[in-house]
């Protein structure tokens, strides 16, 4: 009659303790939703000031961190499971092996390195677990700190870029796939223009550093510069909009978006005429932008060039080539004659114009996918983002390597930073906005439910630093820019 391994009697042995303990875990889940139940009939009876609806959410929220804790302990369970059950088969195999005390030789390493490997999932699956957990709090507390105060709804299509002019008066500025481009009372959210000069999709808008001239870009491979005069009307009182409830992570159907739909710009002015176009492009037009002074414009297009113009001129001064693939964006150095541009060829390369007889060029290699825009900050720093859901920090002195490097779960479009906070605003495929300091910790993340927040992928995000009312602008494929309000001091402290 054959005896039974060492081996074989082991792995019976913890094929029976998995099965007990996939029992025990089905019981625990067929029982979750009375215990739920239980506990939320035991919360309503209780006498409390609190309103039902937060008392509600804080079952909820509670209900998700036991969850979490629930499922630690059910995988920490397992895996100490798994560390005997190895501990046993390696036993057996050094009694068969050589009989040797398994304190001795090469089985003694492989335990502990087999061991090692086990405690590092162990930890790593706690970390990952536990920051869930933080991230789900920190959520609940940035609402305090990030408040949505105007919606800016008229748009026919999405929203590829939002801008705040630089001077007085200070006016919001929209582009849309719907080819015009629009400007806002950031107090009222009425439509104050309408350009409808272009014949394709306005991917860009930009403002003069001195002057009420705004500069678009379109994917009718041209660039315009149109001047324009409004007057601001006069604010009226607003509703409170800080109130949330519901969960965050609500969906929204298709009927809902039929609320964007309000032709709020029914009224207001159009401009057709462009006192500057510029075409030289071959390919859509993606992105344009003012060099400092305002006497030249560099523009982006998918036919891999970005070109350099003289405004008063209209002449082409230089064509930067050297991208393999399109370009999705570019942008200049706020006090220097400096140009990014970002490519989907992965790469993003710094323009020097600062010597009228030479520019140079430099190559940044970072990113693994479409680099969907790159923008420069008060300092010597430039700031990536891409497709491969992260985001670089990078020293213009030592290009090798991004000093610092944020990771996210969403494909990142075009970002923005704050001049005096320096604070890094991230637009997201997933309807996210989430904002990070220079150093990439993250600071917050904008509230998103079913009453506020963007619908659809968020383009683009834009700062205002002197604006009292709203402090950051976001827009999407949505239909609409969005002002958010974000009290700064609170959001650093938190950190």
């Amino acid at each position: 009659m054959p005896v039974e391994s060492g081996t074989s009697s082991a792995a019976r042995q913890a094929k029976q303790k998995r099965k007990s303990h996939s029992l025990s875990i089905r019981r625990t889940n067929s029982t979750e939703q009375d215990r739920t139940a239980m506990q939320r009939d035991m919360l309503e009876g209780q006498d409390s000031k609190l309103p039902s609806a937060v008392r509600h959410n804080l079952l909820e929220l509670f209900g998700q961190v036991e969850r979490e804790f629930e499922n630690l302990y059910i995988e920490n369970v397992e895996l100490r499971r798994e560390i005997d059950t190895l501990n046993e088969r390696l036993a057996a195999e050094g009694q068969t092996v050589d009989g040797g005390d398994l304190s001795r030789g090469p089985l003694k390493a492989k335990a502990s390195h087999s061991t090692s490997q086990l405690s590092q999932k162990l930890k790593t699956t706690y970390k990952a677990s536990t920051s869930k957990i933080v991230s789900s709090f920190k959520t609940t507390t940035s609402r305090a700190v990030c408040q949505l105060v105007k919606e800016y709804v008229g748009h026919r299509d999405g929203i590829w870029d939002v801008r705040v002019t630089r001077t007085q008066p200070i006016v919001l500025g929209t582009a849309s796939a719907d080819h015009t481009a629009m400007l806002w009372s950031i107090e009222t959210g009425k439509c104050l223009l309408k350009y409808v000069g272009h014949a394709g999709s306005v991917n860009s808008i930009k403002f003069h550093p001195t002057e009420q001239v705004a500069l678009t870009a379109s994917g009718d491979q041209t660039a315009h510069i149109w001047r324009f005069m409004v007057q601001l009307p006069t604010p009226q009182p607003t509703a409170d909009t800080s109130q949330v409830s519901g969960d965050d992570e609500i969906d929204f159907s298709d009927k809902d978006e039929a609320d964007c739909d309000g032709d709020g710009s029914s009224e207001c002015p159009t401009s057709r005429v462009p006192s500057t176009t510029l075409k030289s492009h071959q390919g859509v037009v993606i992105a344009a932008d003012w060099l400092v002074g305002g006497k030249q414009v560099v523009t982006a297009s998918w036919d891999r060039a970005a070109n350099l113009y003289d405004v008063e001129t209209s002449e082409l001064v230089h064509s930067l080539t050297g991208h393999d693939q399109e370009l999705t964006h570019c942008c200049t150095h706020p006090t220097q004659r400096l140009v990014v541009t970002s490519s989907r060829d992965t790469t993003f390369r710094l323009w020097d114009f600062r010597d009228p007889s030479i520019h140079s060029v430099n190559v940044f290699q970072g990113h693994t996918d479409t680099v969907t825009s790159a923008v420069f900050t008060v300092g010597d720093n430039v700031v990536s983002g891409s497709d491969d859901r992260t985001v670089k920090v990078w020293d213009l002195k030592n290009m090798r390597s991004p000093i610092a490097t944020i990771r996210t779960d969403s494909a990142v479009n075009r970002i923005s930073v704050s001049v005096s906070q320096r604070i890094i605003a991230l637009p997201h495929d997933n309807r996210q906005v989430r904002l990070f300091d220079m150093s990439g910790v993250r600071l917050a993340r904008l509230p998103r439910s079913n009453r506020q927040g963007h619908r659809r992928m968020v383009c683009c995000s834009a700062w205002s630093e002197d604006n009292p009312i709203c402090n950051l602008f976001t827009c999407g494929f949505d239909r609409q820019a969005i002002g958010w309000n974000i009290n700064i001091p609170a959001l650093l402290q938190d950190k």
